[in-house]
């Protein structure tokens, strides 16, 4: 039978590898963050952090998807997050960074929200059921990998697709797959409380302010996007959506709950309705 001094050095120990191992995982989770992968390197590679040699036969660094930034795992959290990315590292355009997408190609919007919103008022305003009616699955799924593949080259005029639908489909899934939604996780919280507010003046002040807080990319794509869909709005007499109907659809699409239980997200899902909705009615005031 092992005695007590032997079970606290193995107790001591273990305790130790826990705790060398949630930081280890700390490390990943905020390398991750930064856009970073774990990558093994050909060939003798040095840190270009740090400048030391980056040692191990297997997953010696880190490498920025953005830029190719090559550096050690723990070097990751010092290297400064506004790196201008490199379009060669950016192969695709869905569930892409919208900031990191927007650097890379030296626009103030992604390219899927200007030509898609182009083309739905191009010749969709007065389409029924504008951003209700689903396009064909398989159709958008087309849309979103000619987008990955041909960028702002893609042709998404009538006469590749004629069904408007589709169109709204692809908008609608580039918005879904973004890693940081519109309304980023950071200000989801206080768009949630101003929507609580009764009064409506308050209520207006409190959007301002939170407004402010989004990063610059994201406030771009929101006021570009709240402008179009008063527009589509004006419609309303043909396309029968008016601001409630729209929140109902892009609620859920531009807002994520960050981190919270179900009980919490499926009670907030009103409150996203109601901040679109809201953004939508205001956008001449809060733009």
């Amino acid at each position: 039978m092992p005695s007590r001094e032997s079970y606290e050095v193995h107790k001591g120990e273990k305790s130790l590898v826990q705790k060398a191992k949630r930081e280890a995982n700390q490390e990943d989770i905020l390398a991750a963050a930064l856009g970073m992968k774990v990558h093994t390197f050909r060939g003798p590679h040095w840190c270009e952090h740090c400048a030391s040699f980056m040692w191990g036969l297997m997953a010696q660094g880190v490498k920025c998807a953005d830029c190719g930034l090559n550096v050690h795992k723990q070097c990751s959290t010092m290297v400064p997050s506004d790196c201008k990315p490199d379009l060669k590292h950016v192969r695709k355009v869905y569930s892409c960074d919208l900031t990191t997408l927007v650097k890379a190609h030296n626009t103030a919007r992604p390219m899927v929200v200007d030509m898609c919103i182009r083309e739905i008022e191009s010749r969709g305003l007065k389409s029924e059921g504008l951003y209700r009616i689903s396009g064909f699955s398989d159709s958008v799924e087309d849309v979103k990998m000619a987008f990955d593949r041909d960028g702002e080259k893609t042709d998404i005029s009538v006469n590749a697709y004629e069904d408007i639908n589709i169109i709204t489909g692809a908008l609608k899934l580039y918005l879904r797959d973004l890693p940081v939604p519109v309304i980023s996780y950071d200000a989801y919280p206080m768009f949630i409380e101003a929507a609580k507010l009764a009064d409506p003046e308050k209520k207006l002040e409190a959007f301002r302010e939170t407004l402010a807080l989004l990063p610059q990319s994201h406030s771009e794509t929101l006021k570009y996007l709240m402008a179009h869909l008063k527009r589509v709005t004006l419609n309303e007499k043909d396309n029968l959506m008016n601001a409630e109907n729209l929140a109902i659809v892009f609620g859920p699409t531009l807002m994520r709950a960050p981190n919270l239980d179900a009980i919490t997200a499926l009670n907030d899902i009103r409150y996203q309705r109601q901040v679109v909705e809201a953004l939508i009615k205001n956008e001449d005031v809060l733009f």
